[in-house]
């Protein structure tokens, strides 16, 4: 359930968490440490930035007309964020991320590569290098009862803390077409998922 169960790159966020999802938690007061406003990529009009003063843009990404961008948010080198895209506040984007047509992320961590190109959802959630969320895939971050978010696993009860929670995707997780992230779902290294699947619980291998 530690970082290094699901990510191989090291990263600040992770620093002194006993549990994968605290990192979370970390978000807002690690982007305060930060002095925001440098923008180093070009934006077209039609580009939408909210509190302009607390975004980040890195070098070489492309940023396409009609994305939203809010911040507080940092947004490493080339990253791209196409049209209809939503950045929401309290985001962290590494280096290489896409963010696609009609996608939203949403107070989520996103490391190195990873990709939501087509009508996803990221809420409260953190995606390791080279995860790929095929189009339509969504984390569902709330119960439906609003109650904290439990993660089972190896027949132990761990309560997160968190009202919102989507979940953790491992390094290389290819999420299939269509397919719903249950509130605190947690996949492994390399976890792929069949289209049109619900998923659960905590899973180190890939789905049959």
């Amino acid at each position: 359930m530690k970082p290094d169960a699901f990510f191989s790159q090291a990263d600040e966020l992770f620093d002194g968490v006993s549990f994968v999802w605290e990192a979370l938690s970390k978000i807002e007061c690690y982007l305060s440490g930060f002095t925001f406003g440098k923008i180093d990529s070009p934006l077209p009009e039609g580009v939408i930035l909210l509190n302009r003063e607390e975004i980040m843009i890195g070098s070489e990404c492309v940023i396409e007309p009609g994305a939203l961008i809010e911040g507080p948010c940092r947004i490493g080198s080339g990253c791209v964020v196409r049209h209809g895209a939503a950045v929401r506040k309290n985001s962290i984007l590494r280096e290489g991320v896409i963010v696609g047509h009609a996608s939203e992320v949403k107070r989520s961590i996103l490391l190195s590569g990873a990709k939501v190109p087509h009508f996803n959802y990221v809420g409260d959630a953190i995606l390791g290098c080279d995860v790929n969320m095929g189009a339509g895939s969504k984390f569902a971050n709330l119960r439906l009862d609003g109650n904290e978010i439990i993660v089972h696993h190896g027949g132990k009860r761990y309560e997160t803390g968190l009202r919102k929670f989507g979940g953790v995707l491992g390094d290389g997780c290819q999420i299939g077409c269509n397919c719903v992230l249950n509130p605190g779902t947690l996949i492994g290294p390399g976890g792929v998922t069949m289209p049109c699947t619900s998923v659960k619980g905590v899973v180190f291998e890939c789905l049959k």
